[in-house]
């Protein structure tokens, strides 16, 4: 059953952390939230927790390390809405717990597996969607460690690692790349950098996911005007 009216946003990663908030900001401005999570019954509560807040919202079962879920949740979509106004590439994981040196080839591809060619399978599988919708926006949560300006300048040892932020760099490169594919079309794609915020891969910090996820929700909600192959966050434009 494909239904009309409000527009549909797919937000992976959603039952928690920046990408539940995201879910919720984008439910408040009137889309309806698709929260895919791995596990089924965790994308149920994080429904459940948007339904008590007035929020409407569906989930679906999506590992972005498991082609096959992803086709599946696609097909779920396109069988009730028959576009995505919308895709939140959230779902990320950062094992990094000691210097580059000495981190495991196993944790290293764990982390490309999840951050890079998770983003790729998505995108690829729900490109079809996106271009059915009038203006489709796709937004890539990357980071600040992404930067290779950044990082080569004065950036902390403490926050030094192999994995994550070279992960996040290759994000930013399929965005571009993306980006370029998708310029004749009303699809727009960009890089977020929500700031260092406090989930449960950074329980140091001290901004709040609601501030967060309003960056995201700034690029997912872009006027025909907008940028597009750009990386931003909340002050606007990053340094590749």
């Amino acid at each position: 059953m494909r239904t009309e009216g409000r527009r549909v946003a797919l937000v992976t990663g959603a039952n928690r952390g920046i990408g539940f908030e995201v879910a919720r900001q984008l439910g408040r401005s009137g889309f309806e939230p698709v929260v895919a999570s791995r596990d089924r019954g965790l994308g149920a509560a994080a429904v459940a927790r948007l339904a008590d807040d007035g929020v409407l919202a569906h989930s679906v079962e999506l590992d972005v390390t498991d082609e096959a879920t992803v086709r599946a949740a696609a097909d779920w979509i396109e069988r009730r809405y028959g576009r995505l106004d919308v895709l939140v590439n959230n779902a990320a994981v950062a094992v990094d717990d000691v210097p580059p040196s000495r981190l495991s080839v196993e944790s290293f591809r764990r982390t490309f597996e999840t951050n890079v060619i998770g983003v790729f399978a998505v995108t690829t599988v729900m490109l079809p969607l996106l271009r059915a919708a009038d203006a489709g926006r796709i937004v890539n949560l990357s980071s600040g460690s992404a930067s290779l300006s950044l990082t080569s300048a004065d950036w902390p040892a403490e926050w030094n690692a192999a994995a994550y932020p070279s992960s996040k760099s290759a994000v930013n490169a399929l965005t571009v790349q993306f980006a370029v594919e998708l310029r004749p079309t009303a699809v727009k794609v960009n890089a977020v950098d929500p700031g260092y915020t406090l989930t449960d891969m950074s329980p140091g910090a001290t901004r709040t996911a609601a501030e967060a996820a309003a960056v995201v929700v700034r690029y997912a909600t872009l006027d025909a005007d907008g940028p597009t192959g750009g990386f931003f966050n909340a002050q606007g434009p990053i340094p590749w």
